[in-house]
């Protein structure tokens, strides 16, 4: 009877190594992106599991891809100069949702749950990485705990601590975005902003310096709400309203009597849709892209998982104008989800520009990277 077990254990294991082995082939499907006219789409780097956070060096020759359901940090470099990555450093493996990545004067900076790491003179040291902890008292809880980081133009690493559950109030360190002096030899934590759920992506506006973040709103009130959030954070201080009022104008129905009128939260820049989990998002400065891009915001939306009907697994565009209001959000790329069969073959993270002024997309599903670029054609 176990030499049956065993048997029938070891065939469905080959069976779905096969299939999976079959899916993988087939998996990046690319024909299927719709991008406005002149763009292309193209996959950079593959075989890069779980790719989440990117991050690049000071002259753009390696890119650095974080990681939250494995637990491997890689670098990638294109070599020969043919467009596309030829070459993987694995930094670091066995760590914690390892999910956000930044490069600060020649160091990479890896957070996991609890921890920021430092990966001191990395571009001359892939090949024999080694890092210290700069600091491990963030809390450990892993629900929201995965982080995306990035330096402020004030110097600062911004580190977001998010809810440790779908909603409740927990304690004031929780459902921020902090920052650190990373060279500091007592850092303490300081909270940049309040009341935010979970955010995974943010960006300084070019030339006013103000911190904008996406947000993903909380689960199980329905398919149409809450709107997730792009929120603009112009000082230290302000308060988005979690777990009190989501999206500026929906009240809590277990926390909202706790907490104050609406008035006296910070309302978002823009809704951007039920459960569509936006996640990376930055401001295109570039000069490849046609003018109209200039200083809008590109957002990753990972897409629904909740949702009876799923939506998001695109890129959009956010336009501003001169005064930093939102005008219109568009949708940029879309192609991962077929909305008629409800089958997704990927998911967008995260998104960053390049020195030459296309523009990287991570995607932790197809396990890949791609390269959207302009040529006019």
């Amino acid at each position: 009877m176990k030499k049956l077990q065993i048997s029938l254990i070891a065939f469905f294991c080959l069976a779905a190594f096969s299939c999976n082995a079959q899916k993988k082939e087939s998996y990046i499907q690319l024909e299927t992106i719709k991008l406005p006219k002149g763009f292309k789409i193209e996959v950079w780097a593959e075989d890069v599991p779980d790719a989440r956070s990117l991050a690049m060096n000071a002259d753009g020759s390696t890119v650095f891809v974080g990681n939250r359901q494995g637990k491997n940090v890689y670098a990638l470099k294109d070599t020969n100069g043919d467009g596309k990555a030829d070459k993987k450093y694995t930094l670091a493996s066995g760590l914690r949702m390892p999910n956000g990545v930044a490069f600060k004067d020649g160091d990479l900076y890896v957070a996991e749950v609890s921890r920021i790491l430092r990966f001191k003179d990395i571009d001359n040291n892939l090949d024999k990485p080694t890092f210290e902890v700069v600091y491990d008292q963030y809390p450990d809880k892993a629900h929201h705990g995965w982080k995306f980081i990035a330096f402020g133009p004030d110097g600062m690493l911004y580190v977001p601590v998010g809810a440790p559950c779908n909603i409740c109030d927990p304690e004031e360190i929780f459902a921020t975005i902090t920052r650190i002096d990373v060279k500091s030899s007592n850092i303490k934590p300081e909270i940049f902003a309040h009341g935010i759920r979970n955010s995974v992506g943010f960006a300084w506006h070019p030339t006013t310096k103000e911190l904008w973040f996406t947000d993903n709103g909380r689960d199980m009130m329905g398919d149409d709400i809450p709107d997730c959030e792009l929120n603009r954070a112009p000082q230290k201080g302000l308060h988005f309203g979690y777990p009190y009022w989501h999206a500026g104008d929906v009240k809590d129905p277990e926390f909202g009597n706790k907490g104050k009128d609406k008035s006296a939260y910070t309302a978002p820049a823009l809704k951007l849709g039920p459960h569509t989990a936006p996640l990376g998002m930055r401001f295109y400065t570039g000069s490849q892209f046609p003018t109209q891009y200039k200083n809008n915001i590109f957002i990753a939306k990972h897409g629904s998982w909740n949702r009876s009907k799923k939506i998001g697994y695109q890129l959009t565009n956010v336009v501003l104008d001169g005064n930093q209001k939102v005008v219109k959000e568009v949708v940029f790329a879309e192609g991962w989800l077929n909305h008629d069969t409800q089958d997704a073959w990927g998911r967008p993270v995260d998104v960053m520009q390049m020195p030459d002024g296309s523009m990287l997309v991570s995607d932790d599903m197809a396990n890949c990277v791609y390269r959207i670029s302009y040529d006019g054609k």
